[in-house]
């Protein structure tokens, strides 16, 4: 799950770059989207249980990547990926519990307290209100799409088949909204930007994969908590990379993600 996590923030950091950031959603997308539809016919397919899950959270996505690209339209990396991410945990600890019965023992919970607070303490500083609005209601998404593929991996009896076929959808649904809406900029901007968004979308399908992989091995709540420890590796690229701030408070909540990784270890 840390790797998945590296692999997250990557991806998040390549399109926080990219000068449209809208479109670099698309290409993304399509991206994962040409190379899942290339593995699918190799693989056993998901369960029939499971495509009502699979079409719920593409549907969904399509808020994910239009708050995902208002976010990063008006904030920086730093500030509104620990937002987004960091409060998902907490949405999918709590409907965790009351629908999928999943009730984690009190040393998990304070792993997971430790892991969010020291995500959410990356968002420091004052930033745009609308970069804050935007990463906040994403939060929500993520929450909803977290529970909703970990019911449709657990279904699908083949978690590998439900994350690719879950990109194709998303990239037929995400291509479709944008294509409908910006016309012919669209097929441009991915046949200039193609090698970026084949990069990206073997770091999104990897991270997404390992995830829902997890998923049916544990509790959702404690996945998504190891998942979003990304924030670490996001603020530090955007340091090093996007020449970002890392200040002694991000240290300190480094300090507290990794106390909560320990924690869960002990």
């Amino acid at each position: 799950m840390l790797g998945a996590a590296l692999l997250h923030a990557t991806w998040n950091a390549l399109l926080k770059a990219s000068t449209d950031k809208q479109l670099d959603t698309v290409a993304l997308s399509v991206g994962a989207g040409i190379v899942a539809i290339a593995v699918v016919p190799w693989l056993s397919q998901p369960a029939p249980a499971s495509w009502p899950w699979l079409v719920g959270s593409a549907t969904v996505h399509i808020l994910y990547f239009l708050f995902l690209a208002g976010a990063y339209r008006w904030g920086a990396l730093s500030y509104t990926y620990p937002i987004m991410r960091g409060g998902g945990p907490v949405i999918v600890t709590i409907f965790g519990a009351l629908l999928l019965r999943e009730v984690l023992p009190l040393k998990e919970m304070i792993a997971i307290a430790l892991i969010c607070a020291g995500i959410l303490s990356f968002a420091t500083g004052t930033h745009d209100r609308r970069a804050t609005l935007f990463a906040l209601a994403n939060a929500c998404v993520i929450g909803t799409y977290t529970l909703i593929d970990a019911e449709g991996a657990r279904a699908s009896g083949s978690p590998v088949a439900y994350t690719l076929w879950f990109f194709v959808a998303n990239g037929v649904a995400i291509y479709g909204f944008h294509g409908a809406r910006r016309g012919a900029e669209v097929p441009r901007y991915l046949a200039r930007h193609w090698a970026r968004a084949l990069a990206g979308a073997v770091f999104s399908i990897g991270s997404y994969a390992i995830a829902l992989w997890a998923m049916t091995r544990a509790p959702v709540a404690l996945v998504a908590a190891l998942r979003e420890t990304s924030v670490v590796f996001a603020a530090a690229i955007g340091a090093l990379a996007l020449k970002e701030r890392f200040t002694r408070w991000h240290a300190l909540a480094t300090v507290a993600v990794l106390g909560g990784l320990v924690t869960l270890r002990l």
